[in-house]
């Protein structure tokens, strides 16, 4: 499983982090972090909230361009031993800079430099999704839109939102998503792994996404699952991330095959992986195990992920190489 080759399209940048390289950049700085790992050295959080405090905490401690250089090196090549040939990768503005758009020029150079490197190193290749955080508000949003709009380019490819999807509503922010779209960008939005079925018919009704993050509760609807299928939005599923934080109490219990069965577009990616102790390759493997998905089906998907990537038309044929697939 470890050596089919993969693409990517739901990784937090900062949630690929891997535990000891946080731990080296808090030493480094003398910040105390001690509060957010197990004692064998793993992030330890009591539940999804608590996670976004954790998350948000060891991000606290990435403060230059060059900690976001550092970082993209360490999970690109954790993401190539796993197979991966193509990711994309979401990343905040408000992380990165403030918001401020020279600072945020500044970061994204650093990021770029470091994913060219792993390229060159191991054959992955990497895209960026500017995305803004729910639960800071559509306010804070909007400086946000405006760094994408204007880093919107070959690199630069989608906009999106993560966070907490239940706060607020996704037509709060429809200003920073119109902007976002305005300059070319492709549109994702988190919606159906805690607001139920809803928050993805919210989220399509609003915001017209051509990808859902997650979606995954959509299978309480089947109208909605069939809206999905018909409509040909794609599910950028997170099966090890769900049954991990319990929004499906066990593999046999996550819907990502029957959504599946029922013709919607689903893709395989591992979200936050270090977090939950998952990987792409233990995905495929209990893929494999719970669902019986051999390498037709994870090249059928591998497909369907390389079609809905936001990356060009050339970028899109280097991978599909390496997929051993040259017909995009």
């Amino acid at each position: 499983m470890r050596d089919i080759p993969k693409i990517e399209l739901h990784l937090h940048l900062e949630g690929g982090a891997p535990p000891s390289f946080i731990r080296g950049i808090a030493r480094e700085k003398n910040v105390d972090l001690s509060g957010i790992f197990r004692e064998d050295g793993g992030y330890t959080y009591r539940d999804f909230w608590h996670f976004l405090e954790v998350y948000e905490a060891a991000t606290g401690v990435l403060t230059t361009p060059e900690d976001y250089a550092r970082l993209t090196t360490a999970v690109l090549e954790e993401s190539a031993a796993n197979g991966v040939v193509y990711a994309e990768t979401f990343l905040s503005p408000d992380f990165c800079g403030g918001g401020d758009v020279g600072a945020w020029r500044e970061y994204l150079a650093a990021i770029r430099e470091a994913a060219d490197a792993a390229e060159a190193a191991h054959g992955i290749t990497l895209r960026g999704i500017i995305t803004c955080i729910r639960h800071f508000g559509p306010e804070r949003a909007r400086p946000i839109a405006v760094c994408a709009a204007e880093t919107a380019g070959d690199w630069i490819t989608g906009f999106g939102m993560a966070g907490d999807e239940l706060k607020g509503k996704p037509g709060d922010f429809l200003w920073s998503f119109d902007c976002a779209r305005e300059a070319g960008l492709r549109i994702t939005v988190h919606a159906g792994e805690w607001g139920g079925a809803q928050s993805v018919r919210d989220a399509l009704d609003a915001l017209s996404p051509e990808r859902i993050g997650h979606g995954v509760q959509a299978i309480e609807d089947l109208a909605l699952v069939d809206r999905l299928a018909e409509d040909g939005i794609v599910l950028e599923c997170c099966p090890g991330s769900n049954v991990f934080l319990g929004v499906f109490k066990d593999w046999r219990s996550h819907p990502i095959e029957k959504l599946r069965e029922r013709g919607v577009k689903v893709t395989v990616s591992t979200d936050d992986p270090p977090f939950f102790g998952i990987t792409m390759t233990s995905d495929y493997e209990n893929l494999n195990r719970h669902f019986g998905w051999d390498e037709e089906v994870f090249a059928e998907v591998n497909r369907t992920a390389l079609d809905a990537a936001f990356c060009d038309a050339a970028t899109k044929e280097i991978i599909a190489q390496r997929l051993g697939n040259s017909d995009t």
